[in-house]
This record gives C-alpha cells, sequence and structure tokens, in this order.
C-alpha cells in the first residue's frame, strides 16, 4: 500500500507533539509534588521544619501538632524568653475551619556563648500548637509564615512559608515516629498544675539581684537531692538568663537572679522549674520588699522633706526659660493692675496652677493604676497638644508685636481679666512640665509610688511652689509700690515680651520635628503662616462679620487638617544628630556592658527638656568629657524619651524617677547605681573617675 510522504511526516509530527505532551504531564506532576513539598516543609541555613500532624483531625476533640525544628549539630534555636542574645521563632498562623491555642514551648536549657547566656535548643525541638477542629466542618487549613534565628556563635535568620490540609474524619492517625516525637515534645512542655514544688517568696536584694525561695512540697524529693533543678525565668526583661547561684536546705532551694540593670520591677514574676526531665510553671509569685519604690538613698527621707523638696522644685522652676514666656504674658497685665486687683489676680493664677498641676498629677496616677506606662511631661509626648501650644504662642506673639488686636480679647484675658489669671496658670504648668528642676526629681519618683491621697499632696505641693513667687510679688506691698505706673513705655515692654513668646514657638516647632520627623516642621510652619494669612485678610478686606466669621472658620480648619496629618507620625524620628559614641537605650546591651567590666553612664532626656539639652551642649557632648569618657572604656547610653518608651519609663521607676534629666552612673564593678545632680558640670562628671 503506498504511503504518500507528507502523511509519513504528518505521522511523524503526531508523534513529537504526543512525546511533548507526556513530558509536559511528567513536569507539572513533578510541579506539584515540589510544590507540595515546599508547602510543606521550610528550610534556611542549618535548619529544616517540618510538620509534625496526623493525616486527619476529629471534630470538636483537641488535638497538639507541632513545628518540628531539625537543626544542625552546634547550632541551636530559642525558647520564647532567648535570654541574653538571639530571639525566639516567630508563627504568624492563619486558620480556617479550627480553633487554635497558644503555642506550647519544652522547656529549655542554658547554652553559654563567649560572656553571654541564652536559652534555647542546641538539637531538634517541636514547638506544639493545640488545635480543635470545629463542629460543622469537613476540611481545617493552615497558613503559617515562620521566622526564626539559628546561631552557633554567629547567627543566622530564617523565613519560611508552611501550609497544611486536614480532613475532618472519624480518627486521627499518626505515623508512629512522628507520633513519638510529638509525645517526647509534649513531656517537656511544663505543667500548669500537680508541682512538687512551691515558691514561698520572691523579693529584690538591693538594686541588682532578686531572690527566689522555693520549698519541696512532694515526699518524692529526698533531703538535698536537688542537684537535678533549674529554675529559668519567663521575663527576659527583668531577670538576665545567667545561672542563679543556689543555697539548698532541708526545706527547698533558694536562688538568687541577677536583674537587668535599669528594668523595673514587676509586682509579681513567673518562672520554669525544672527537675530532671518534668517542667512545671510557676506563675504570679508575688514581689515582696521591692527596693524599687524609692532608691536607697531617698528611702529614709520622710514624706515631708519630700513635700519640701517639691515645694522648692516649683520654686525653681519660675527660673527655668520654658516657663518666663508664660509668665511675661501675666507681668504686662499685672503692671496694668491697681493694687486692689492685683491681689486678686495672684490667687486666681494660684488657683489655675494648683488645679492644672493636680488634675495632671490625677490623670498620670490613673493611668499608670490602669497600666499604661506614662511619666511626668506626658503631654509633650502627644503631637497634638505640641501643636495646640504652637498656635496658642504664636498668636499671643504676633499679638503682642502688634500684629492685630488678639490682645483685648484672649491676651487681656491673660493679663487683666480674672478668669485670664487662672488660663495663665494652666499654660504655666504646661509649659513647666517638662523643665524638671533640681529637687522635683525625687519628689516625682515618690509621687507615682505613694498612696493616692500623698501623691496629689506631692503635685499640690509642686503647683504651690511654682505659684508661690507671683502670689507674693502680688501682696507683699513694697514689691508693688515699685512695679512702675502705667504708661507709653508699656507698649514698648508689650513688644519686647513678644520675643520670648517667638522663641518659645520654635523650641516647640523643634520637639515637634523630634516627635514626627521633618514633617513636624512643615505642618506647624504651614499652619503659623495659615494664620498669619487669615489675620491680614480679616484686617485688610472691608468684609462684614460673616466675612470675618468665614476667614476664622479657614483657619480653624486649616488647624485641624494639621492635626489630621500628625495623626499616624512620619517614620523619621529622632533626625537630629547625636554624638557618635552615645548608644541607645537597650536593656540588654547595658547587661553585657557591665558584664564585660565596663562603667556605664546613662542620660536620660527628652527633646522637650530644656535642662537636658543645656546639659548636653555645655557639659556632655563637649570634646573634652566624650575624650575622658573615651579614655576610661564608659560605655554611653542615651535614653531619649522625647517619644513615650514604655522601657525607658520603666527603667526610670526602678530608679525612683518619673521625670527627665536623669543620669545614672554604674561605676566599673559596681553593683550600685549612683544618680548625679540634674544640673551637670564638667566637674562633676571628671569626679566620677577619681573614685576608683
Amino acid at each position: 500500500m503506498f504511503v504518500p510522504p507528507c502523511f509519513k511526516r504528518f505521522c511523524g509530527l503526531l508523534n513529537v507533539f504526543k512525546a511533548v505532551r507526556e513530558l509536559c504531564v511528567v513536569v507539572f506532576t513533578i510541579c506539584l509534588a515540589a510544590q507540595a513539598a515546599a508547602q510543606s516543609t521550610a528550610f534556611g541555613d542549618h535548619v529544616k521544619v517540618r510538620w509534625l500532624a496526623p493525616d486527619s483531625l476529629v471534630a470538636g476533640q483537641q488535638e497538639v501538632i507541632g513545628f518540628y525544628f531539625e537543626v544542625d549539630p552546634h547550632w541551636h534555636v530559642y525558647w520564647h524568653n532567648p535570654g541574653d542574645s538571639g530571639a525566639a521563632p516567630r508563627f504568624d498562623i492563619q486558620v480556617q475551619g479550627a480553633t487554635l491555642g497558644e503555642v506550647m514551648w519544652p522547656y529549655p536549657t542554658r547554652l553559654p556563648i563567649e560572656h553571654l547566656t541564652n536559652l534555647g535548643y542546641e538539637s531538634n525541638v517541636a514547638y506544639l500548637l493545640p488545635i480543635t477542629a470545629d463542629l460543622q466542618t469537613s476540611e481545617v487549613v493552615l497558613n503559617v509564615s515562620l521566622e526564626w534565628l539559628v546561631c552557633k556563635v554567629d547567627c543566622i535568620p530564617g523565613f519560611g512559608e508552611m501550609s497544611l490540609r486536614l480532613p475532618v474524619a472519624n480518627q486521627s492517625l499518626w505515623i508512629a515516629q512522628d507520633l513519638v516525637l510529638r509525645d517526647g515534645y509534649l513531656a517537656l512542655v511544663p505543667q500548669h498544675t500537680n508541682s512538687p514544688w512551691q515558691a514561698v517568696k520572691a523579693q529584690a536584694v538591693g538594686d541588682t539581684q532578686l531572690q527566689l525561695t522555693l520549698q519541696a512540697n512532694s515526699t518524692r524529693l529526698a533531703q538535698g537531692d536537688f542537684n537535678s533543678v533549674s529554675v529559668f525565668p519567663v521575663d527576659g526583661e527583668v531577670l538576665t538568663a545567667t545561672k542563679p547561684q543556689i543555697k539548698s536546705n532541708a526545706a527547698g532551694l533558694e536562688l538568687t537572679f541577677n536583674r537587668v540593670p535599669g528594668a523595673a520591677l514587676p509586682t509579681a514574676i513567673d518562672f520554669v522549674v525544672v527537675d530532671g526531665n518534668r517542667a512545671w510553671r510557676l506563675n504570679d509569685i508575688a514581689l515582696v520588699n521591692q527596693a524599687a519604690s524609692l532608691p536607697a538613698n531617698t528611702q529614709p527621707q520622710s514624706f515631708w522633706l519630700l513635700l519640701g523638696a517639691a515645694f522648692l522644685g516649683g520654686v525653681i522652676l519660675n527660673l527655668m526659660p520654658c516657663v518666663f514666656p508664660v509668665l511675661s504674658i501675666k507681668l504686662f497685665g499685672l503692671v496694668q493692675q491697681s493694687s486692689a486687683h492685683r491681689a486678686k489676680e495672684g490667687f486666681v493664677y494660684a488657683a489655675g496652677v494648683l488645679c492644672t498641676f493636680t488634675l495632671l498629677g490625677a490623670v498620670l496616677l490613673g493611668l499608670r493604676a490602669g497600666g499604661a506606662v506614662l511619666g511626668w511631661g506626658f503631654q509633650l509626648q502627644s503631637p497634638a497638644v505640641i501643636l495646640i501650644l504652637i498656635t496658642l504662642f504664636w498668636l499671643m506673639a504676633l499679638s503682642f508685636s502688634g500684629v492685630f488686636e488678639f490682645g483685648h480679647r484672649l491676651v487681656t484675658l491673660a493679663g487683666s481679666h480674672r478668669g485670664g489669671a487662672f488660663i495663665t496658670g494652666v499654660l504655666a504648668v504646661f509649659v513647666a512640665t517638662p523643665c524638671t528642676g533640681p529637687f522635683m526629681g525625687a519628689a516625682l519618683g515618690a509621687a507615682v509610688v505613694l498612696p493616692p491621697l500623698s501623691a496629689i499632696t506631692l503635685f499640690v505641693g509642686l503647683g504651690a511652689g511654682l505659684a508661690a513667687p507671683f502670689v507674693a510679688l502680688c501682696l507683699y506691698s513694697p514689691l508693688l509700690h515699685k512695679l512702675p505706673k502705667p504708661g507709653p513705655w508699656m507698649e514698648t515692654l508689650r513688644q519686647f515680651l513678644a520675643f520670648p513668646l517667638y522663641a518659645t514657638v520654635i523650641w516647640l516647632l523643634w520637639v515637634l520635628g523630634r516627635l514626627v520627623g521633618d514633617i513636624g516642621w512643615l505642618v506647624g510652619a504651614s499652619l503659623m503662616l495659615s494664620f498669619v494669612v487669615a489675620i491680614w485678610l480679616a484686617s485688610t478686606l472691608q468684609w462684614g462679620k460673616l466675612g470675618r466669621s468665614l476667614i476664622c472658620l479657614g483657619a480653624v480648619v486649616a488647624f485641624v487638617f494639621s492635626l489630621s496629618l500628625l495623626v499616624i507620625p512620619s517614620g523619621n524620628k529622632n533626625s537630629g544628630s547625636e554624638t557618635s559614641q552615645w548608644n541607645k537605650f537597650d536593656s540588654q546591651a547595658i547587661a553585657q556592658a557591665r558584664a564585660q567590666g565596663r562603667a556605664v553612664f546613662i542620660d536620660y532626656t527628652a527633646a522637650w527638656c530644656i535642662t537636658c539639652q543645656v546639659n548636653k551642649k555645655l557639659v556632655l557632648d563637649t570634646q573634652p568629657i566624650q575624650d575622658s569618657f573615651k579614655k576610661n572604656n564608659v560605655y554611653l547610653v542615651r535614653a531619649d524619651w522625647t517619644h513615650r518608651d514604655d522601657a525607658i519609663t520603666q527603667s526610670l521607676a526602678q530608679l525612683g524617677r518619673n521625670s527627665v534629666p536623669v543620669y545614672a552612673w554604674y561605676g566599673k564593678g559596681a553593683d550600685e547605681v549612683v544618680l548625679l545632680p540634674q544640673i551637670l558640670t564638667a566637674g562633676s562628671i571628671e569626679a566620677l573617675f577619681e573614685k576608683k
């Protein structure tokens, strides 16, 4: 039979197509298998992660599955408290058709790395996850994003994605080997009940240690047979991971842990106790005799001494550059008053100061009682409050300069009207709080740990001190008679007093920039420009009340819009340059420096603290002082409290302080902290190196 050549070529081509199709099917199958494998496992340097899970789940019945980390020899991953360095793995889990419990962590071992101690697992480990399939579902789907850190001496981060689909059936079947692994690691998870150990007490020992007393309440524990016991702190922010000093007696153990320098003690603390191959979680152990209430050098002081310090600190606040611009407003109004009205002005001003101090103190204590971590001056950690103050001082300064007659209404309100005296007192407190002057530190630190009534009394004492000089000026007749009589000179004085207000606006703009980045300067300056334009339009255009009202409305809209821009702060925070030798606040880094035998100097500061900035420019950041720090191998820390920072607030509380500036000195090899005066000199810094 004759077959045309073209037909033969067609058949040959068809065979090629079939072969290509079969090859594509094979490749596609391999790709699907590879994708399935990639979803059920995650890989990284020295680590492979896979599921420990059954082939199905039972509806309504809890099962425990796991993330099994296979780690290369001599490498390790971490516990949820990683210790002095490292990082615990993170599990971002999305689930459909089931309810998840908390990740369960087998108890760790201590891993000495150079001079540090880590807590983790120097071998394979499974992090376990309780899961319960919903009653009305046929399939459970898990998608997990993993992050981990694996270390030897150097550390390598790892990332991966894993997914798991489990049908819901009548029974749950495991691969025997995986079930053995799961059960083995489940037995290492600390239990919350039936502990043979009972915590008798936990108490602070000085400023650097914490002592835990455990009692053996099981007859299975023979007297003195405690060599296999290990105890791990659950919170790495409070206690270091270093093995505690252990003393045993007939009843149990006394363990002394090292505290993280600068960390505030909580009211209760948790530990994991490991006895052989079993572990128990001891939760909410109350801390007694806490040394954090007040530092050792202030504990003996009576309440009356603290109240006196608060009053004296309030008096000194009147000399601070952040308060004078506000008092200048009141001074200008005072010289226009008759003697009969000055006494009333003084008392109304004092009432504004006292009420505001009391209110701020009550808010601070209330928020802290509710769990918020705040400190004195917290209102200037809010961009909204700063923007309001910028607006107010800018309008007052323009009025003092004669740009518009704001003075007959609002500035006069701050000058001659009794309600204005009250408002001036309110403003004085708002801008005075960042200026924590001498004698105020110990009083404010005590105020946040004393009973509420005593604490509020201290805040009232601060207010009384701030108001006292002005009240004395109003009441003391010889001083009143020395005040000049009203006259043409007052216009010149009013214009002169505008300049401190302009300076205050510049300072507040700088603080705003430190809080939210460069956008703070832009928003603040643009808002000031919008008010100037609104004032110019209102004074130039011959519009009636409706027109002026619309202009005022436009200015208000500009203010609200500017405020909205600051709701989401810019990422460019703390853009100001710092001296290169200063390190950011990090309690673990401080602990490491002290463990290395280095002296540590901590500058607790904030952009809105005038005293802090003066001490920086005149002392701390000068070349001779920096050379002295470098020569003596001092680890320098700048704890910038411009933004709300819970770690810094807690560290201040540990020192018995709740405001800045604070200067903490840990001498080389010293266990106790030394708090320097709030007004620094070069001599006070150099003296630190003479006391060896």
